[in-house]
């Protein structure tokens, strides 16, 4: 049995539309947090004890696992069939609730040495250490629940479906904002601060709901959970090869930004909030675009290597880089130039002050640098796990990260300059592991990019150009609008509009491939509806 076959645009589609979904519901379940709390102690406390289990789902969960496992079962389904295929998902599932019973366990038990390592600046704040320990501990089990969904996920993606494990994290979202207010509620009646141990068990509940939902879907095709132990398994063993580098190998953005966390902790008090909610900002784009296109790109490639087809995988490698960049490049710019008035529309309420708004948005620009980069490594990192060569991302991640340190520690602790400079170094990081990850891949199969698709990609550069000259000039020119009868949202709407419009016509003008499939469909789409 092979993956039904379906284009990388439409499959990537369909995963876009479910991701957004969830990056809403993600932004409001932010806005609830940020209202309730304001960048304060309690949801530094929360987002520091949130990132140690988040930083495990993506190095070992969504990150490691997932690209080896769906590495190995694609090409397990390509070469041996199904059956054996649901048999090695069944000796992952199985070795994988082991493992991660005892990482929860050791993760609970060791909480506030944990704390103490990745949060050390908060030893100076009477109270901090203490309830970020005890929110890490509620929060630990998410880690479990979490990896089991990333399998899941995995399985279901190998197998041609991509929407309803896309969907999990709206649901994930959805419960988790509901049981938070819920739990919230019983802990303080009137949402102060103790509400934030509510938020924390509403997490993990919307954890649990994120597994549950995709098991039927599993079924159905016929995956059937069976308990299976072997260790030795040589297929199980080919997954642990994988992810032994693939943990560092995929891990370069997660870790930057717990080592941001790590110099945050030691400044001024919601400094930790405003580079979450800036980073929140930054994955809509990420997960809309790079994630989904990553999603449909990997099960693809795993099978043209091993076919040895490297004609199209160079094709199908060139074709999602440059989808990645059509859509990122110009989010990107919006969010730099627009990152004010974004802020303000999602966060400015109850706790969350004017000052609040002008220090998020100041690091929103500054990871707004590194965006497209980001999306790019994304769909460029695991493709070397399915030409066998995981030990060139994990010494492109390491170096990453070793520089990421001593830049972070120059421009933090040298030259003092501030918040800003985390963001800064973050995305400076992604540029250059890009490039080395780029090169690479041209060693290995070839010229991925052709003289073809350098043209294209410097098309869309001036397309964004446009866009950017569109969003500056419409700036000054609809600003008397805020200063009369229309509120800010409605403006930021309007130059929202006037930026898109711009890039497609722009995009249209120069010849864009992309945006000629994108309307080629649309109008394809208004032909087959009914007059």
């Amino acid at each position: 049995m092979s993956v039904p076959s379906r284009s990388t645009g439409k499959s990537a589609f369909v995963i876009m539309v479910a991701i957004l979904g969830s990056r809403v519901l993600g932004l409001v379940r932010e806005m609830v947090l940020n209202s309730v709390f304001g960048l304060s102690r309690e949801l530094d406390a929360f987002y520091s004890a949130f990132r140690i289990p988040n930083l495990l789902r993506d190095l070992f969960a969504e990150g490691a696992l997932s690209t080896a496992f769906v590495t190995t079962f694609s090409k397990k389904l390509a070469t041996d069939g199904q059956a054996a295929a649901f048999r090695l998902a069944n000796l992952v599932l199985s070795t994988l609730s082991v493992f991660m019973l005892g990482i929860c366990i050791l993760g609970i038990v060791f909480s506030e040495h944990l704390v103490l390592l990745l949060s050390p600046g908060f030893a100076n704040i009477p109270g901090q250490i203490q309830l970020t320990t005890e929110l890490t501990q509620i929060l630990f089990p998410f880690i479990g629940l979490v990896s089991l969904a990333a399998l899941y996920m995995g399985l279901l993606n190998s197998l041609g479906s991509f929407g309803l494990p896309a969907s999990a994290s709206t649901v994930f979202n959805f419960v988790s904002i509901l049981t938070g207010l819920a739990c919230g509620y019983l802990f303080d009646p009137q949402l102060g601060p103790h509400a934030i141990y509510g938020f924390a068990f509403g997490t993990v509940i919307g954890g649990l709901f994120q597994l549950l939902m995709q098991m039927p879907k599993a079924s159905n095709l016929g995956f059937r959970p069976t308990w299976i132990w072997n260790l030795r398994d040589p297929d199980l063993q080919r997954v642990f090869k994988l992810m032994a580098p693939a943990v560092i190998g995929g891990a370069a953005v997660q870790v930057n930004v717990m080592v941001n966390g790590f110099f945050a902790s030691y400044l001024a008090e919601g400094s930790v909030t405003a580079l979450n909610n800036a980073f929140r900002l930054m994955q809509l784009p990420i997960g809309l675009f790079g994630v989904a296109i990553a999603t449909v790109t990997l099960p693809s490639v795993s099978q043209f290597a091993a076919r040895s087809d490297f004609n199209a995988f160079r094709e199908q490698l060139g074709r999602s880089l440059r989808q990645a960049f059509f859509l990122t490049l110009p989010a990107s710019i919006g969010l730099a130039l627009l990152a004010v008035p974004i802020i303000r529309l999602i966060f400015e309420r109850g706790r969350f002050t004017a000052a609040d708004t002008l220090v998020t948005a100041s690091v929103l620009q500054a990871y707004a640098g590194g965006l497209a980069f980001y999306a790019a490594i994304k769909v460029l990192a695991p493709v070397f796990y399915a030409l066998d060569k995981p030990q060139i991302p994990f010494r492109v991640s390491v170096l990453g990260i070793l520089l990421n340190l001593g830049l972070n520690l120059l421009f933090l602790r040298g030259m003092h300059l501030g918040l800003i400079s985390l963001p800064v170094t973050t995305s400076l990081i992604a540029l250059l592991n890009f490039l080395q990850l780029y090169f690479m891949i041209n060693r290995e199969v070839g010229r991925v990019f052709t003289r073809e698709d350098l043209g294209a990609l410097f098309r869309i550069v001036l397309s964004c150009a446009a866009m950017a000259a569109a969003l500056i000039a419409c700036h000054h020119e609809l600003s008397f609008l805020q200063r009369g009868f229309f509120p800010g949202p409605v403006v930021l709407f309007l130059e929202i509009i006037i930026g898109v419009m711009t890039y497609f016509a722009a995009a249209w003008l120069f010849r864009v491939d992309e945006i000629r499939t994108v309307m080629g469909r649309i109008l394809k789409k208004l032909r087959r509806s009914p007059s």
